[in-house]
């Protein structure tokens, strides 16, 4: 195109046609890698996808392990094996990629990953391969021969062994010139970063298929439904837990391993044969007296035909029959009385009824913490009835009701330094003493704070002191006390702390003899 002695007009559109000729070839380039860049997503979202079922696999496998070790406990310990071996060589994978894609400003164009610098260096030194290069290698190996190593453990795996060794092969490779070309060279060196990348991602996407090809080989035995109804466990399913005097027990019959196409040919229960309605498609439907009260045996057989024999399955259960309930439980944890201004604790049941079916009522009741637990605040009025209700698990309706008495709460005691009544003390300790409110023989404990009292010396007029202790007014009075004189402590403001809208009855006074 160039030779000879062109005009000017010829070599311009010669020089054109070459422009236009380079201008294609660099839009194929960037549509090429972009294609490289739009797999390695896609294999990206499978592998991701892949991740989740084996991780599912694998937590589903653990649970039948934990169910059943003898059986699959060593499968399970198999597929840890394989798990791990995968991981550990996702995981370098992985951060060989984030190595690879550090080195250029945006992860997604994949138009600028047109060079093969990267991996060049990293796995070659000229012809000869760097260690990088060497433990990319010893990578694949490790998992290829590790999980071919689990596999032949296994004669039925043989296949598949052979697999994993040809897909995770390494060998020298003959080019289309007949050359032969190092497996890493062949792959690896000269390529665009977008082509090794997504070649990193497509070895790991074999890698997870790897795994899950394995692992659902290696329990596709244990996981066949095993046909002979000698594995079959026969259980007895009552309706109910306990049963009423006087009613019928209704429960069921099933199989452990329950296949509703199964129906059972006989069934005898308790020596007697069921009839032929009873025996339903995975199930056999029972229905007889109950019996006295107390607890009550219930055996009998299923019987199958199989291979043209009978399969006998023998079951045996228990089941109690309770007296039928016709009165509440009630009950004040504290006593036999309720109070007002104190929230009272009670217990409330229908027995045998379960707590979810019983109601109660009454002005200021409110349902507690716990099964069959009450609190009680009482307000005014002399007597209050808690009404009960319940329903049994037939349906039917039951009340009862019962009446408590309300009480205010007693008449505080007075008390200086812990003491009450008459009490002798030195004149300092009165001094310094502080006054108080107790409640003798109560059955709560209830903080009660003193707000104020009056303070008597004989010869000398009444102190009021807010507080519990005597104020300097008082203290004056008392240093005029002599030895002998009855010092009075009356009356004394109480209140209930955290409880003020409640008024206590009047506190009881404290006399106190001076001793010095």
């Amino acid at each position: 195109m160039a030779g000879g002695k062109l005009s000017a007009r010829q070599k311009m559109i010669n020089l054109m046609y070459l422009v236009f000729i380079a201008m294609l070839a660099l839009n194929m380039s960037k549509e090429v890698l972009s294609a490289f860049g739009l797999m390695n997503e896609k294999l990206t979202e499978s592998n991701e996808a892949a991740t989740t079922r084996n991780q599912q696999f694998f937590a589903g496998l653990e649970q039948q392990a934990i169910d059943n070790e003898l059986k699959y406990g060593p499968l399970k310990n198999q597929a840890a094996e394989i798990n791990t071996l995968a991981n550990n060589f996702n995981s370098y994978l992985e951060g060989l990629k984030g190595q690879m894609t550090a080195t250029v400003d945006d992860p997604q164009d994949y138009e600028i990953m047109d060079k093969g610098d990267f991996l060049d260096n990293y796995f070659f030194k000229g012809d000869k391969l760097k260690p990088e290069g060497q433990e990319f290698l010893d990578q694949i190996a490790k998992f290829r021969d590790g999980v071919v190593a689990v596999l032949n453990t296994n004669p039925d795996m043989a296949s598949i062994a052979k697999d994993v060794e040809k897909k995770f092969a390494v060998n020298p490779v003959t080019n289309r010139d007949g050359n032969k070309i190092a497996w890493l060279s062949y792959h690896y060196k000269g390529f665009p970063l977008v082509a090794s990348l997504t070649k990193m991602t497509q070895l790991q996407a074999d890698v997870k298929t790897t795994e899950s090809e394995v692992l659902s080989s290696m329990l596709a035995g244990k996981l066949k439904v095993e046909a002979s109804l000698t594995n079959f466990d026969a259980i007895v399913v009552p309706d109910k837990t306990a049963f009423f005097s006087g009613e019928n027990f209704t429960g069921r019959i099933i199989l452990g391993k329950k296949d509703n196409t199964l129906k059972a040919d006989k069934v005898v229960v308790n020596g007697t044969e069921l009839a032929a309605e009873a025996m339903k498609a995975g199930e056999t439907f029972l229905e007889f007296p109950a019996g006295n009260v107390g607890e009550q045996d219930i055996k009998g057989q299923f019987i199958f035909k199989e291979g043209g024999e009978d399969v006998v399955i023998d079951f045996e259960s228990t089941y109690a029959v309770v007296p039928k309930p016709n009165s509440a439980t009630i009950s004040a944890d504290k006593m036999n009385v309720v109070y007002r201004g104190v929230t009272n604790p009670m217990t409330i049941s229908f027995a045998g009824i379960s707590d979810n079916n019983v109601s109660a009522s009454a002005p200021g009741l409110s349902k507690g913490s716990g099964v069959g637990k009450y609190n009680m605040n009482p307000g005014t009025g002399r007597e209050v009835s808690i009404n009960v209700s319940g329903t049994l698990p037939d349906g039917t309706k039951v009340s009862d009701k019962a009446t408590f008495r309300i009480k205010d709460i007693p008449k505080p005691t007075g008390t200086i330094s812990g003491q009450d009544g008459i009490v002798k003390l030195p004149r300092n300790s009165v001094e310094i003493g502080t006054v108080g409110a107790m409640l003798d023989d109560f059955d709560f404990e209830l903080p009660i704070q003193v707000t104020s009292f009056k303070f008597k010396v004989p010869g000398q007029p009444s102190v009021e002191v807010n507080g519990t202790k005597l104020n300097s007014q008082a203290k004056n009075a008392l240093r005029k006390a002599r030895r002998g004189d009855n010092v009075q402590i009356f009356d004394i403001k109480a209140q209930i702390r955290g409880n003020s809208s409640y008024k206590l009855k009047g506190v009881s006074a404290v006399i106190v003899e001076i001793s010095n």
